[in-house]
């Protein structure tokens, strides 16, 4: 919030981090509501994946679902790389986007539970397919490199002093 003060002070605009905090809280669930009728549904497949990322000096797994054509349905930022933090991830995935016919999934134990426990709690429908391989998931593979390096330059940039 602090951040989007300073941005509004280059502006010459004053505000106060909390009243940024309010708009948040006041504003940002209408524009949820508004955005699920834009949003494109999901395809009848995705693919998730996982990677790891230095964040502040410590790493950090990325969740990520993936449409078939490439555009990115969800992420998750965790400490682990656990069960819980897979089932976290499905669920805000599934609860902000439609249900995918197929999940295409990297070959770890943890989503493949995840998703088990998510079918036995009725969160995903006892049809969906889960798939595990690692040459369909080439298209989410490929795209961590360029991912790493926005995150490392978004960083780098935010303090090395260059924005102000």
């Amino acid at each position: 919030y602090r951040d989007v003060c300073d941005l509004m002070a280059e502006r010459g605009v004053t505000v106060v981090h909390t009243t940024v905090l309010r708009w948040g809280q006041c504003f940002v669930p209408a524009f949820v509501k508004k955005w699920k009728n834009y949003a494109p549904p999901v395809a009848s497949s995705c693919r998730v994946d996982e990677t790891y990322i230095k964040v502040n000096g410590q790493w950090r797994y990325l969740y990520r679902a993936v449409r078939k054509q490439g555009q990115i349905v969800h992420f998750l930022f965790t400490k682990n790389r656990d069960q819980a933090a897979a089932v976290r991830f499905f669920k805000n995935a599934i609860c902000n986007n439609d249900v995918p016919e197929q999940i295409t999934l990297h070959g770890t134990r943890a989503s493949h539970k995840a998703v088990a426990e998510l079918k036995a709690d009725g969160v995903l429908p006892a049809q969906t397919l889960v798939r595990a391989s690692k040459y369909l998931n080439d298209l989410i593979e490929q795209d961590h490199q360029k991912v790493k390096q926005v995150v490392i330059r978004c960083w780098d940039l935010r303090h090395s002093g260059m924005r102000k």
